[in-house]
């Protein structure tokens, strides 16, 4: 159920109703909006008498709430939430562009990558230092080492740092480094992970799984917001279907699903969509013309020489080249 306060509604009014949804044996989320407060209800295991609340003062209506995933649905948040990573924005109609390698490798790769990214004008840098693999015989990443070097990307180009989270013995330290914390398809549904993550107040990339359904995709992200973090952008990166000629089947359609149906903003990982480098840039610009938030594109100084994902990797020329088409259309896209 969703509570809608009235326009103006105090701050004690709002305490008594959440109080009363905590007396009740229920969990209040306060919503504020451009107009006034919601207050989603959850831990209800079915339909809940909207007489409970409505005679509380400045309650306006009480809206049942039919999907699911009741936080992150656009029935309990008509508006479009906003990331706001240190002043760099997603969700709020500008296009976010992450960029940056698979794995953090050296000082040298990373600062070309990060110097091109710049250059382009995204905000955000991506690269991995804690690389879970599926071969225990590949590069694992540079971990600690990797975290400072992405620190270092950030003093000198002011770059805002994403990078995945591998698992919660690491997530202090992880957290501690950088801008926004991302959970890689393996671990969308590591709910221990997820949960540790709720209880963090920072950014949280949440990427779909390779087999995860889009309700399942957002169920794994109501679980971060019903533990309090609202921070949360949603990554469709590709999922495993019977087809072999690209990496995963790059699922664009569910980046719409997301968009009407969730108030989450939504970026598009391409490069982990096809796996291909040719094919990335003609499916980046597919994702901004179908409108989303934000675009994540894999870069290296030298693809063949990558320790991971080169196939995949554009080199810092295509980037740019990437990069200002992406803009172009998106500045087209929000003309007409």
């Amino acid at each position: 159920m969703l509570i809608l306060m009235t326009q103006g509604a105090t701050r004690a009014q709002i305490q008594t109703v959440c109080e009363a949804i905590r007396h009740a044996g229920f969990t209040p989320h306060e919503i504020p909006g451009s107009t006034r407060t919601a207050i989603g209800i959850t831990g209800n295991q079915g339909p809940l008498a909207p007489e409970l609340f409505s005679n509380l003062e400045g309650v306006s209506e009480c809206v049942p709430v039919s999907k699911p995933y009741k936080l992150v649905s656009r029935e309990v948040k008509p508006e479009s939430t906003v990331v706001d990573v240190g002043g760099a924005k997603i969700g709020d109609g500008s296009l976010a562009i992450i960029a940056g390698p698979c794995s953090v490798e050296s000082y040298d790769q990373v600062m070309k990558a990060a110097e091109a990214v710049a250059a382009s004008g995204a905000k955000f840098f991506r690269g991995g230092a804690y690389k879970p693999r599926t071969s225990p015989y590949q590069f694992q990443g540079l971990k600690s080492e990797g975290l400072r070097l992405l620190e270092k990307v950030r003093d000198r180009f002011g770059l805002k740092i994403v990078s995945e989270v591998k698992d919660t013995e690491s997530l202090d330290e992880v957290a501690a480094a950088i801008d926004v914390l991302q959970v890689g398809a393996r671990n969308m549904q590591n709910f221990s992970l997820i949960e540790a993550l709720g209880r963090q107040r920072k950014p949280v990339l949440l990427k779909r799984g390779v087999s995860a359904t889009i309700t399942e995709w957002l169920m794994a992200a109501e679980y971060l917001l019903s533990l309090g973090n609202y921070n949360v952008i949603m990554c469709e990166r590709g999922i495993r279907t019977f087809e072999t000629m690209t990496r995963n089947t790059f699922d664009l359609a569910a980046t719409v699903m997301i968009r009407h149906h969730s108030h989450l903003p939504v970026i598009a990982d391409p490069s982990h969509g096809v796996g291909i480098d040719w094919a990335v840039p003609p499916m980046a610009m597919a994702s901004v013309a179908a409108g989303v938030d934000g675009v994540m594109v894999e870069v290296h100084p030298d693809p063949r020489r990558a320790l991971s994902d080169g196939q995949q990797s554009l080199t810092c020329e295509a980037y740019t080249k990437l990069a200002a088409d992406l803009n172009a259309l998106h500045a087209w896209r929000q003309r007409i």
